[in-house]
Parts: C-alpha cells; sequence; structure tokens
C-alpha cells in the first residue's frame, strides 16, 4: 500500500475517506497519498488542457474559477498540521472522472484507492449507480469506500464474503494484507441462497480447504442462510457486528453488467461499515 489515491470532491465524505487513508499511509508507512480532484469537462472536445481550444469564453472563466477554487482548498488541506506525517499531495485534472482515475492508478502505480460514497438506492441506483459503485467497478486497485468518520483502531472483525472457489491467489493475498494492517480476525462467510443451495457438510469441507490452502490465520468460518447474497452478507455483516467487509467483484461492464450486476458493488451502495474491495481477474 505505498501509493494510496484518494479521490477528493471536497464533500464530507471525502474528507472521511482522506482521514482513513492518513491513517493507513502512517500504519504502512506509505510512499504517497494523493488527493485528485477531476473536473468535469461541459464537453468532450471542450478542453484538452488548462488552456483553451474551441470553448465558449464563458466556459473558460467558470473552469479557470473552479481550477482556482480547488487549488485553494486543497493548499489549506496541505497546510493542515493533522497531515504534516504523511507525504500528501495533490492533483486536479480536468476530464472524465472514471477514465482520469483510471489512468492514475495504472501510470502512477497506485495499490489502494480510498474513497467516500453516499451510497446510491431507487431509480439512481438502477440508471447510475453512485461515484463509489463505478470505481469498484473499474479499478484495478483495491479499494476501501467509506460513507462515515472511521478509524484504525475501531476494525477488529473483517468480513470475508465469498464463494470459496473463484479466488486467484493474487486476491487471497491481497485479503491477508488487509487483515495484517488492522490486526483484525477474518470471517469466512458463504452465503447459502435457495438458488445456489449447497449441504452444510459440503461447505465446511470447502471452507476447511480453503483455509489450509492459503494458510489463513485468526480466523472463522461460516454458512450463513439469505434468499440473495447482497443481503445475506449486509445482514451477515451486521449479526456479528462486524467493522468491515471485505469482498471481490467480477467487475462487469456494459451489458453483462446490466443483466448480471455485481453483489460487490451492491454492497458498497448498502453497507453501514467501510467495505474493501478487489477484482477477482486482478493479477497485480
Amino acid at each position: 500500500m505505498n501509493k494510496i489515491l484518494v479521490p477528493y470532491d471536497f464533500s464530507d465524505v471525502a474528507k472521511h475517506a482522506l482521514n482513513f487513508a492518513a491513517q493507513i499511509a502512517r500504519k504502512s508507512k506509505a510512499e504517497s497519498v494523493t488527493l485528485i480532484n477531476i473536473i468535469e469537462q461541459p464537453t468532450p472536445s471542450d478542453f484538452k488542457t488548462m488552456g483553451v481550444s474551441n470553448a465558449d469564453p464563458m466556459e473558460n472563466i467558470w473552469i479557470k474559477k473552479m481550477i482556482e477554487k480547488a487549488e485553494a482548498n486543497m493548499e489549506a488541506i496541505m497546510a493542515d498540521e493533522s497531515m504534516k506525517d504523511i507525504k500528501l499531495n495533490y492533483k486536479i485534472v480536468l476530464g472524465n472522472p472514471f477514465k482520469e482515475l483510471a489512468a492514475e492508478i495504472e501510470t502512477q502505480g497506485v495499490k489502494l484507492v480510498v474513497m467516500g460514497t453516499s451510497g446510491a438506492s431507487g431509480a439512481e441506483e438502477f440508471f447510475v449507480g453512485s461515484n463509489a459503485e463505478r470505481m469498484v467497478r473499474y479499478s484495478k486497485a483495491p479499494v476501501i469506500t467509506v460513507d462515515h468518520e472511521a478509524t484504525l483502531e475501531a476494525v477488529n472483525d473483517i468480513v470475508f464474503a465469498s464463494n470459496f472457489h473463484e479466488v486467484s491467489e493474487s486476491f487471497i493475498s491481497h485479503v491477508k494484507g488487509l487483515q495484517s494492517l488492522f490486526g483484525a480476525k477474518l470471517r469466512l462467510v458463504k452465503i447459502n441462497t435457495p438458488a445456489s443451495f449447497t449441504t452444510t457438510r459440503q461447505d465446511k469441507k470447502q471452507m476447511e480447504e480453503f483455509i489450509a490452502k492459503h494458510k489463513l490465520e485468526n480466523c472463522t468460518y461460516e454458512t450463513y442462510n439469505h434468499s440473495n447474497e447482497e443481503d445475506g452478507v449486509l445482514a451477515y455483516a451486521e449479526d456479528v457486528a462486524a467493522d468491515l467487509i471485505a469482498i471481490g467483484t467480477k467487475q462487469r461492464r456494459g451489458l453483462g453488467h446490466f443483466l448480471a450486476g455485481s453483489i460487490a458493488e451492491d454492497v458498497v451502495n448498502h453497507a453501514k461499515v467501510p467495505v474493501w474491495t478487489y477484482g477477482l481477474e486482478n493479477e497485480s
């Protein structure tokens, strides 16, 4: 976790994300924490850089004011005494938020994204989803989402929800790193639903073999029955008073996402505790 990225829009949830990222940086001795504020362009062709191409003069003035305001707010954060013990920097860029974030993650070798979320529900969730949900879908680095002030010291119980047969070595190494960072107990849970029912004996054997194969320590395992996986993960986390949820995402996009969705993204939208996600197919 030597390079941490915090998408930052100056909202309360973004401030919560920065505070949590700062704690992680101190604990992991991170090389850098980068705040990135992305100003979305009015149209794709208007602004290619900080200068003007064929943009309307009034739009140019508006963009400049946005940049100046963002710079002033960022400089205030840089001057905050509580941030002096971490290697904090910032970037202000123009462009599409998710393209810019993806590019930053890839080009800078970002190892962790920490971002705030206010969730999404109803029509908003169906048609658009939350910003955090889309970040989870596209990020090549692990993502931690927070919707309230969180502290490292409060994370003692991590729920690791999985089916325990589509888990790469890369993914489990990240989970073990997460557990080590927090010094927390890991609760392995498989959500048993009517649509994908398995017996208690099958689940017990599978999870015991999984723990042995990956040499997991300080962990428990359990099967939890529910009508669907998303609600099952959330309900189990509440029942055991978990402090953080760890879950993989298949990062479906386009029609595949529209038809099948993602359990991880739904959990991010509705969880009451921080959620750590990582693409199940990522190899880095």
